[in-house]
C-alpha cells in the first residue's frame, strides 16, 4: 500500500499547482470532462443495469462541478 500512498500524495500535490487547476477549470475541460462523465456514467449505469442510477447520477454531477468552467 505505500506504493499506492505515494501515488496519491503525488496527485494532489499535482492537482494543487495554479496551472493545473487553471487548465482544469477551462472551457476545453469543460467539454472535455462532460463527455468523459456520460460515457463512465452510461457505462456504469449499463454494467449495475439502472439500479444504481440516482447515486451514479449524483457522483456524475458532483464530479462535473470540480471540473471545468461550468
Amino acid at each position: 500500500m505505500a506504493g499506492f500512498d505515494d501515488i496519491a500524495k503525488k496527485a494532489q500535490e499535482f492537482l494543487k499547482d495554479p496551472k493545473v487547476e487553471q487548465a482544469l477549470h477551462s472551457e476545453q475541460a469543460e467539454g472535455v470532462s462532460d463527455k468523459l462523465l456520460d460515457a463512465v456514467a452510461g457505462a456504469a449505469d449499463k454494467a449495475t443495469g439502472g439500479k444504481f442510477h440516482d447515486q451514479i447520477d449524483q457522483a456524475k454531477k458532483t464530479a462535473d462541478e470540480k471540473i471545468g468552467d461550468k
